[in-house]
């Protein structure tokens, strides 16, 4: 009976183990593609500042090389 108790006390672990690693993975996506998303919201937003700039007095940015 203890080589049974073992046995399933194993096969709940890896169970478990199995489970977490599949929300992490599912969670790590998620920060990335929110992550991705804001990258590109950023850029969007300084490429809408940088042209606003230009056009109100006709040249880029001197900070920006």
């Amino acid at each position: 009976t203890d080589a049974s108790a073992s046995a399933e006390l194993s096969a709940v672990v890896d169970e478990l183990l199995n489970s977490l690693s599949n929300k992490f993975a599912g969670v790590s996506s998620e920060i990335f593609a929110k992550m991705d998303e804001m990258s590109r919201r950023l850029d969007n937003l300084e490429a809408t500042l940088q042209s606003g700039a230009e056009g109100k007095d006709g040249r880029g940015s001197p900070t920006k090389q």
